[in-house]
């Protein structure tokens, strides 16, 4: 889940940048692109995955 949330901001991120919209300071397309990549290490961290197995 936090995949496709990273996903969602790198894309956000890009139309930022492609677009060339002015936005503020919070909102601009690097600050954009490293929520998503946080978000990304967590995934890789192994948290948010969604399904867990249990072993016996």
């Amino acid at each position: 889940m936090l995949a496709i949330a990273a996903a969602v901001l790198f894309f956000i991120a890009f139309l930022i940048n492609a677009a060339d919209i002015t936005t503020n300071d919070v909102f601009a397309s690097v600050n954009v692109m490293l929520l998503g990549l946080g978000l990304l290490a967590l995934h890789v961290a192994g948290i948010g995955n969604g399904w867990r197995t249990r072993r016996r």
